[in-house]
């Protein structure tokens, strides 16, 4: 983006009450046609038909009579319950796999959208960028090795790696250009030198079905979901949406370059720092969940800012709404695709996320 086009029509529009931010490189969106509130409370709908949706679809025969059952029986209601092992069923596995889905989706592509903007790079995202493969070397490490404990102990190793691997990928960027496609090879350089750790820990260090659970594990599974991580989870990423949302005007000023953020009055560099912490620990707490899942924050910001534009206000939370439809039904094609093998949900992003990829790519005249 030149000079002489930034000064003139890009900052009188940003210093308009209604303006939204623009990445650098981004094509400008469609104008919105339907007003955010409704389309917000049809999103929340659809989650919710979603979340119904996603319980129902696997191998056992469960409808909404037995579903409605096994709710108001554990929400005290008078209802027939069910048979124990299919109350367990539904209640311990099936209904925490769905909401850590729905967190975890919402999690990501709020990652990815905040990402974009700070690096003013319409190709990030956690994954791309090798912060979820530094979570990931960072928990492992934990569960091989013993370092640490408990949940805490490999959300902690997962939060050292997140922050790691974006410390490794800042360093080796250094102060010159942040091309996107400079950005993009040294996070892939990044991710790729984490992941030769990770795999070199695992083989020095475990037996082979511990490898192999620990593999399956990190292409990113909702199989080991369960109440105590999904609300870790859940607390982590809806306090983190909150405060990404309070830097929303940051984020529209930071989408146009520091010294356009700076002369609005934002510190650069405090809530860069702010911004990429809570990123990193999204990112870490999602990986020491349910291992690392690629594309989820390049995809879903995509879509929604060319459908209501790129204003974070309103980005963020529709990001968090499309990425858990998102992910909730992904993760119900990886559990009946190929039934009663289950495939990683992370293979299925990653196969609807490199289509996109291209076409980014394609679009910015990159490829």
């Amino acid at each position: 983006m030149s000079a002489s086009r930034t000064r003139e029509p890009v900052l009188p529009a940003l210093l308009r009450p209604d303006a939204p931010a623009l990445p650098a490189d981004e094509p400008a969106p469609p104008p919105r046609r339907v007003p955010p509130v409704p389309l917000f409370a049809a999103g929340l709908v659809a989650l919710v038909g979603s979340v119904a949706g996603g319980v129902l679809v696997g191998s056992g025969d469960i409808g909404l009579a037995e579903l409605g059952r096994v709710l108001g029986g554990h929400l005290g209601l008078h209802v027939d319950p069910l048979p124990r092992l299919l109350d367990s069923l539904v209640w311990d596995l099936r209904i925490p796999r769905v909401l850590m889905a729905a967190v975890v989706g919402a999690a990501l592509a709020i990652c990815g959208a905040v990402l974009q903007a700070v690096t003013r790079n319409a190709l990030a995202e956690p994954y791309l960028l090798g912060i979820s493969h530094g979570a990931s070397t960072g928990a492992v490490v934990v569960v091989v090795l013993g370092v640490g404990g408990g949940a805490l102990g490999v959300s902690g190793g997962a939060l050292v790696g997140a922050l790691g691997s974006f410390a490794l990928l800042l360093a080796l960027l250094g102060s010159r250009g942040l091309s996107s496609v400079r950005v993009l090879l040294t996070g892939i350089v990044v991710g790729l030198l984490f992941e030769a750790v990770t795999y070199l820990v695992l083989m020095a260090s475990s037996d082979a079905d511990t490898t192999r659970a620990i593999t399956y594990w990190l292409l990113g599974s909702m199989a080991p979901s369960r109440w105590d991580t999904l609300v870790v989870t859940a607390v982590v990423a809806a306090v983190g949406l909150l405060v990404l949302w309070l830097y929303s005007t940051a984020l529209d000023g930071l989408a146009f370059g520091t010294d356009t953020a700076a002369a609005l009055g934002i510190n650069v560099r405090a809530t860069r720092i702010v911004l990429l912490v809570v990123t990193a620990v999204l990112t870490s707490v999602v990986v020491a969940s349910v291992g690392a899942i690629a594309f989820v924050g390049l995809i879903v910001p995509h879509g929604v800012r060319f459908l209501l534009g790129p204003a974070h206000r309103t980005l963020l939370p529709f990001s968090a709404l499309a990425g858990a439809v998102f992910l909730v039904w992904t993760d119900a094609l990886a559990r009946v695709a190929f039934a009663p093998r289950e495939v990683p949900v992370g293979v299925f992003t990653a196969l609807v996320g490199v289509p996109l990829f291209l076409l980014v790519l394609r679009r910015r005249g990159d490829l």
